[in-house]
Order: C-alpha cells, then sequence, then structure tokens
C-alpha cells in the first residue's frame, strides 16, 4: 500500500521515493503512535487507530529529499522540525480545522472523506491496560491537541523543548508556548515510568485487537441500505414519469428528523444472578427490578421521552453528560412505583437515564448522567427519588449489607437500613440536610462476599443521579512507598472526614464520581497549638477534570472541630494519580496571638524555602517561621532531580 502511494507522489525521484520508505519503515510506528495520542479521545479508538494510520500515510512527499520544506521549516525552526513529525502533527492538526460557517457538531470535511486502510465489519482497538495506562489516558484527554503533542515529543520521542517548539510551529499548531508549559506541568508531576507506559501496547495503535462490529446492528443497516436503494429508484422512476410536474417547497409543517425511540421488544434485561458470573461489575450487570417491568405501555412512554420525541417531558443532564437518544436498545434496570410517582431506570452503556411520571398531573421528567466507567462501589447506588430533606436509593444486587452513619460523628456506629425486595431503601436524610454542619449522612455498604470479602465503602449523595464514592489517603510512611486510596471506613479515615467533610466536601452539582481525602503532611505547630495534619481532598468527575481543596487540621480545635481551608484549584491533576507532588503555604495566627507562615509539601519534598515579607529554608517536608500579619510570600519545594511540586498556595493555579 505504501509503495502504491508513493508512486503516485509527483516530482519525486525514485531513489527520493525509496529513501522516503525506508524512513516510513524505520519511524512508522512512532509516527502513528504519535498522531493516535494527539487525535481527539472524543472519536473513540476503532477511529483513532484507521485515521492515524492514514494520516501518516499522506504527507510522505515531505519524507522525500528534493521536495522543499514548509517555509517555517526552512527558516526559524530547529533542524529537528524537518523530520517526519511536522508533516505528520500539520495532517492531524487540519482533522481539528473547520471551514468558515462549518456547524460546529459537524465533523471536519477532512473527518468525513474517506480514507484507506478502510476496515468493513471489524473494530479495531489497542490492547487493554491496567489502572495506570487508564489514568495517564486520562490525564492526556484533559490537555488540549497542542499540549498533547508537545508532551508525546517531550516523553517518547525525548525532543528537547526548544526542538518541540519548533516542531508544533513548523506544523501550523497556535499557543505553542501556553501548551508547552502546561505540557510540561504534567511531565513535572509524572513518575518516570510514564514514558514506558506511553510505548506499552494501551497506546500503541499498531498493536490492535480485532473484534467484530455490532452484528444485529450491522444487519439492520444492511436491511435500512437495501430498503434506501429500494426507495431511491422509486423515487428516481417516479421522477422520470413525472416528468414537468412542478415541486411543492417544504412549508411550516417540515421538521427535524430525529432517530425513533427503541422498541419494548429490545429492551435487554438481566438475569438476576449475572452480577455473580461476570468479572465486569457494573450497570451492566444489574437486573430489571420493580413491578413494573412488564409494563410495555409505560416503558413505551419512557423510550419515547428518551428518543425526544416526548414534547411534555421536562430534560435535564449531570454536567459532562453528553444529550440524545440512546445508541442501541438499553439496559433495563427497575420500572415501578417510587415515592409519589413511577420511575424507569435505563442504561445504554453510557448513560444512565432515570424516567419519572407524577402520580398526581401529568408531569414527567427525564435526568440523564454519565456513568461510562462504573465500577462495583460507583455503581453500588442510584437515586430514585428525592422528596425534601430524604432520597430513596436503589442499590446494586450485589450489595448484601447497608447502612448509613454522619460523617461528622466519627465515633457514633452506623445504623442499619431497611431496603425492600427489589433493592430500593427507606429515605435517607441529604448528604448536608439542615443548617450549618450538623449532619453528613453517607451509605455505608458491603458488597457480597462474592465480590470481596469485608469490602465496605462510602457512599455520599449530592443531589445526582449517581452518589459519591468516598476514600482516604493515610499519612505517608517514613521511608515508605506512597500510600493509595483506600476505602474511607477506617478509624483515621473517619476522623479526617469528619474534620474536613463540611469545609471541604464535595462540590455539588458538578457530575463529580469520587472524593478522595489525602493527608499529605504533618507537622508539630509553634507556640504550643499542638499537632497539625495537612490535607488534600481531590474530587473527581466522571468526565476527567477534578478540583482540589487544601485544608490544615489543628489538634487545638477538638474532636469536633472543622479544619480551616487554605487553598484550592480547579481543571487540576493535583493530589491525583498523577499529581503527587505538591506543595502549599499560608499564614496562620497561633493561639498566642502570633503570626506565622506554614508551608508543607508532599512525601518527595526534601526542602521548603520561604521568600518574600519573609525569608526563611529548612529541610523536609514542613516549615514554620514567624512573620508579620498577611505577610507575602512565595514558597519553592526541594525534590529529587527532574520533579517539580505543583503549588497550590492561594492566588496560584493547580
Amino acid at each position: 500500500m505504501v509503495s502504491s502511494l508513493l508512486r503516485r507522489l509527483p516530482k519525486v525521484s525514485p531513489r527520493g521515493l525509496l529513501h522516503a520508505e525506508q524512513r516510513l519503515a524505520e519511524r512508522y510506528a512512532d509516527l502513528v503512535r504519535l498522531a493516535y495520542l494527539v487525535l481527539p479521545p472524543a472519536l473513540g479508538r476503532h477511529r483513532r487507530v484507521l485515521l492515524a494510520h492514514a494520516l501518516v500515510q499522506r504527507p510522505l512527499p515531505a519524507a522525500a529529499p528534493g521536495v522543499p520544506a514548509p517555509r517555517a521549516a526552512r527558516d526559524d525552526a530547529p533542524p529537528m522540525s524537518r523530520s517526519l513529525y511536522v508533516p505528520v502533527l500539520r495532517e492531524v492538526l487540519a482533522v481539528f480545522r473547520r471551514p468558515p460557517l462549518w456547524p460546529g457538531r459537524v465533523p471536519p470535511p477532512r473527518m468525513l472523506l474517506p480514507r484507506l486502510p478502510v476496515v468493513w465489519g471489524l473494530r479495531l482497538s489497542p490492547r487493554a491496560g491496567g489502572a495506570d495506562e487508564l489514568a495517564l489516558s486520562r490525564a492526556l484527554s484533559e490537555l488540549s491537541a497542542t499540549a498533547r503533542a508537545a508532551f508525546i515529543l517531550l516523553r517518547v520521542e525525548r525532543l528537547t523543548e526548544a526542538e518541540t517548539r519548533g516542531v508544533l510551529e513548523a506544523a501550523g499548531f497556535g499557543g505553542v508556548e501556553a501548551e508547552l508549559r502546561a505540557a510540561l506541568d504534567l511531565d513535572a508531576v509524572l513518575d518516570s515510568g510514564a514514558a514506558g507506559i506511553l510505548t506499552s501496547e494501551e497506546f500503541d495503535p499498531c498493536t490492535v485487537r480485532a473484534r467484530p462490529s455490532d452484528l444485529l446492528r450491522r444487519r439492520r443497516r444492511v436491511h435500512l441500505a437495501g430498503i434506501a436503494v429500494l426507495v431511491a429508484l422509486i423515487t428516481v422512476v417516479t421522477l422520470v414519469v413525472s416528468d414537468g410536474v412542478p415541486t411543492v417547497p417544504a412549508g411550516a409543517g417540515a421538521h427535524r428528523a430525529s432517530r425513533p425511540a427503541p422498541a419494548v421488544d429490545d429492551v435487554v434485561r438481566v438475569a438476576s444472578g449475572a452480577w455473580a458470573a461476570t468479572s465486569r461489575v457494573d450497570f451492566t450487570a444489574w437486573p430489571a427490578r420493580g413491578r413494573r417491568v412488564k409494563d410495555r405501555a409505560l416503558l413505551r412512554r419512557a423510550l419515547t421521552a428518551w428518543a425526544g420525541d416526548a414534547d411534555a417531558t421536562r430534560i435535564s443532564r449531570s454536567a459532562g453528560t453528553a444529550a440524545g437518544p440512546p445508541l442501541d436498545a438499553p439496559h433495563l434496570l427497575y420500572a415501578g412505583p417510587v415515592g409519589g410517582g413511577t420511575v424507569v431506570l435505563l442504561y445504554d452503556g453510557q448513560r444512565l437515564a432515570r424516567y419519572r411520571e407524577a402520580a398526581v398531573g401529568a408531569a414527567r421528567s427525564l435526568v440523564l448522567a454519565r456513568v461510562d466507567d462504573a465500577d462495583v462501589t460507583t455503581a453500588a447506588a442510584v437515586a430514585l427519588d428525592a422528596s425534601g430533606e430524604t432520597v430513596r436509593y436503589l442499590l446494586a444486587p450485589w450489595v448484601a449489607e447497608s447502612r448509613t452513619r454522619d460523617l461528622m460523628r466519627p465515633d457514633t456506629p452506623a445504623r442499619p437500613l431497611a431496603v425492600d425486595g427489589d433493592g430500593l431503601t427507606a429515605p435517607v436524610p441529604v448528604f448536608g440536610a439542615g443548617p450549618g454542619c450538623g449532619s453528613r449522612t453517607v451509605l455505608q455498604l458491603r458488597s457480597s462476599s462474592r465480590i470481596a470479602e469485608h469490602h465496605a465503602f462510602l457512599l455520599a449523595g449530592l443531589g445526582e443521579l449517581t452518589a459519591v464514592h468516598l476514600t482516604y489517603t493515610p499519612l505517608p510512611g517514613h521511608g515508605a512507598p506512597a500510600r493509595q486510596p483506600r476505602e474511607a471506613t477506617g478509624p483515621a479515615a473517619l476522623l479526617a472526614w469528619a474534620r474536613t467533610g463540611c469545609a471541604a466536601g464535595p462540590p455539588r452539582g458538578a457530575g463529580v464520581k469520587a472524593v478522595n481525602a489525602w493527608d499529605f503532611a504533618e507537622q508539630d505547630l509553634p507556640d504550643g497549638a499542638g499537632h497539625g495534619v495537612w490535607t488534600c481532598v481531590r474530587a473527581d468527575t466522571w468526565r476527567g477534570p477534578g478540583e482540589v481543596t487544601v485544608a490544615l487540621r489543628t489538634g487545638g480545635a477538638g474532636a469536633g472541630g472543622q479544619a480551616r481551608i487554605v487553598a484550592g484549584a480547579r481543571a487540576t491533576g493535583a493530589c491525583g494519580r498523577f499529581g503527587q507532588h505538591v506543595v502549599v503555604h499560608t499564614n496562620w495566627r497561633s493561639p498566642k496571638g502570633a503570626w506565622y507562615v506554614l508551608a508543607a509539601g508532599s512525601r518527595a519534598v526534601k526542602g521548603l524555602i520561604v521568600t518574600g515579607d519573609v525569608t526563611a529554608g529548612a529541610d523536609g517536608a514542613t516549615l514554620a517561621v514567624r512573620a508579620p500579619a498577611r505577610a507575602r510570600t512565595t514558597v519553592r519545594a526541594r525534590l529529587a532531580a527532574g520533579l517539580r511540586p505543583i503549588d497550590l498556595s492561594a492566588g496560584r493555579s493547580g
């Protein structure tokens, strides 16, 4: 295929063609990986694989001797930018560009045109990796295309900053300086194994798995294509026969076409014991429950509402959730009466849809929520009905024990929660109900021993369709490896959440999936103020980006006292898998009325330096220095070679 493409290239000598083909053979896998990682993740893995190969095969004239390089590459860019990186990245950049007045939701023309290679009837995707690969993939998806390209050139291709800048500018990328800084920020918080992860099979579009496409859907499409051809033939014959008959223009009665609602008979119903016989323990393993799972009229109304054909239905979505009807027949999870109405819960592999009809009146509502990466904890409870300051949950079939507990009272035992035969709970107080910080009620659930022994976990309802998974990471051990998040059910975890759950609790209305409280540093406070613990509370959303809040817990505040918020950041990787190195400082007043600057860093910090209105330094991960009230200072951290922390101090971006 490559040879045939090269022979059609104009004004290139045979020797140039041979040289270009040799260069392609040597670097082909690396170039395809570069294109694959820079392309928009929203395209899906199959489409990105094929498009990456097509984009690398197109710009081969630039690799042949005698073909002039672009002006930017000849004049201003460093020598490395005259390699194959520039034409490949220029092709990738063209994918993002839309002509003027081109519809925003329609892919650009370059994405609509068929390209070689073409695959029919198969879905291609790189081999799936583990948790590290998934976390790195999410971190890359939060970057722009320019920053992703810079990161790959720096980490995998080992270009210098100057060479990377030259390649991006020669390829036509804009805002290179800012995006290069974003790539360097991510590079600074990754460990040395990130480059190895990027070269694994998870990110290798030349090592792919082939699976059939949806056979039923493909069969339907073939039938529809046949019908469309038949209709087209009939239309042509009709036009020929009725030649000369004037046509009637479309009037006000014309309306947009929409995808028809799935048929009731196509709805997927999972057997009740499927969750115990699968390695995928998420919403795909939920059985159909409820007294009205056989009510065809009710299910038809719910499916019609999701397809957008019910004008009287009020539709809402959680943050980051795509609109539109299901792409295929959804799973039925529940259908039955709940509270003052009737609820139908559906799942299409990416989203949950809760359809509700009020018992009195004609009020109907549909709520959509993204759940494309749910697991045994985040798929354990769904809010079916909220009334006042209480909510009723539908629990997963693998939940063997259900209780509630108040995060503000860590010493109080959890209370049993009544659950009916369909998995529907009794009313539970809303998280944060009541004035002030009086109560923070959460679910404490335990998985069946067929899933894992003694696996208990906490979920908090924040007014959205899915509950939020609460976890805890303890203080780092001396000389020990970094700790990993764990279930927030132990005494230390409950105490940490009791002290931070009100002041630094999870945000509402942001599509939050999980929240982790990380105790990253501790120190003895001056003037006899006792012991201080620095906690970073990170809220991760279903769409990827997260936000953090840093709190300082002091021993003098009493067992029920709340921590003091000292910093925060939005859309950051800090305090997560790829943001383990952080530093923060704040002004603090001791019980004796004296002002200090306190600073703390994570486990890799070997020393701290404070400058500004006061200058001081100290070895280790914490520092306390006497300072004027409201002193203006900055902090720098000393880490191992090649590491840079994220400064979360007030006024700084994470």
